[in-house]
């Protein structure tokens, strides 16, 4: 209705004028019959209410479609009205809606490249990786070393490349099954073994193999980030950091906590952000501010808890809640 009377307000304002323009000339000629005026305006008001109550109940379905939000893209195709605005309204929402599903079928096809190339980019970089890493042992220390530190930043690089991409497509990927947490975290440790000692920083585990439902390469990606945040932040202040997992009433617990140089509670809020360096990331250049962000949007995705403590020059915690609502087991 509303839109009816801004669209219609001008006509109204129009025959007001043109009708007061009439009387006015009429009276300046001397005709003084106020009745017989009276009545020829009230029959021309008359004729014009009729005239806009038509134009309302024809359009009555156009004008509800166009002040009501769509909630859903098939709302685009419903019918208006057999007058002629609303069958060329309904002519072009649905050509626009044709439109609109020719693009987003060309950018699923787009993105599915996307993530295919991506995919075959990262394996096939992992070969050059390893034969450098072949190559690495027959070089003296400490280049041996240096050589090995480095692919195994790029493999770290090439891994969170990956995880990334497959976030596109992140709930086709998972697996939800019993995982025990114990063999999960041991894992990650065996794989970063040589991380921690480069480092010079080693992992205290208090954990058990309790089960909890989730993705076991997910939770291991998540695992890993958390260590390896750990760890870098530890280096060179603390030499342990602590992973271990408890209960609280229906809910398990897994937390990463380490006693290193902790976040500046100016960028706690949004050490969650894409790409967000903070303080720490002018002196860590290796920071990229993506690992935390996969593990928040992993996290939600498995409707997992994710839980962030940290006091700068003491340390940090990161604890993943397992929804009670799962089924657990313990053993």
């Amino acid at each position: 209705m509303k839109l009816f009377i801004q669209e219609h307000m001008l006509l109204f304002l129009v025959q007001v004028i043109q009708f007061s323009g009439i009387a006015f000339l009429l009276y300046m000629d001397g005709y003084t019959n106020v009745s017989m005026l009276l009545y020829i305006f009230g029959l021309g008001f008359f004729f014009l209410f009729v005239y806009l109550i038509y134009q309302y109940v024809t359009r009555r379905r156009v004008y509800e479609r166009l002040e009501k939000p769509l909630n859903h893209l098939d709302e685009a195709m419903e019918d208006s009205g057999q007058a002629p605005l609303a069958e060329a309204l309904d002519l072009f929402m649905k050509r626009q809606y044709r439109v609109y599903q020719q693009s987003l079928m060309e950018a699923e096809r787009q993105k599915e490249e996307h993530l295919m190339f991506m995919e075959r980019w990262v394996h096939q970089m992992k070969t050059p990786l390893s034969v450098i890493e072949l190559t690495s042992k027959e070089v003296d220390e400490p280049a041996s070393s240096n050589i090995r530190e480095e692919t195994d930043r790029m493999k770290n690089g090439l891994q969170n490349v990956l995880y990334m991409a497959r976030m596109r497509s992140v709930e086709d990927d998972f697996k939800v099954e019993p995982v025990a947490l114990g063999e999960a975290v041991q894992a990650v440790v065996d794989e970063n073994k040589r991380f921690f000692i480069r480092n010079r920083v080693y992992p205290k585990l208090e954990t058990t193999n309790t089960f909890v439902e989730t993705d076991k390469k997910w939770l291991e990606f998540i695992l890993h980030q958390l260590m390896q945040n750990a760890v870098k932040y530890s280096a060179g202040k603390a030499q342990q950091i602590v992973i271990s997992n408890y209960q609280v009433e229906d809910r398990y617990v897994l937390e990463v906590k380490d006693f290193g140089i902790g976040i500046p509670p100016e960028d706690q809020r949004r050490v969650y952000d894409p790409f967000f360096t903070g303080e720490h990331g002018r002196t860590y250049r290796e920071s990229t501010g993506m690992g935390l962000y996969l593990v928040k949007e992993i996290s939600d995705h498995l409707n997992h808890g994710i839980e962030m403590e940290s006091v700068v020059g003491e340390g940090t915690t990161f604890r993943i809640t397992f929804s009670g609502a799962q089924s657990l087991f313990s053993s």
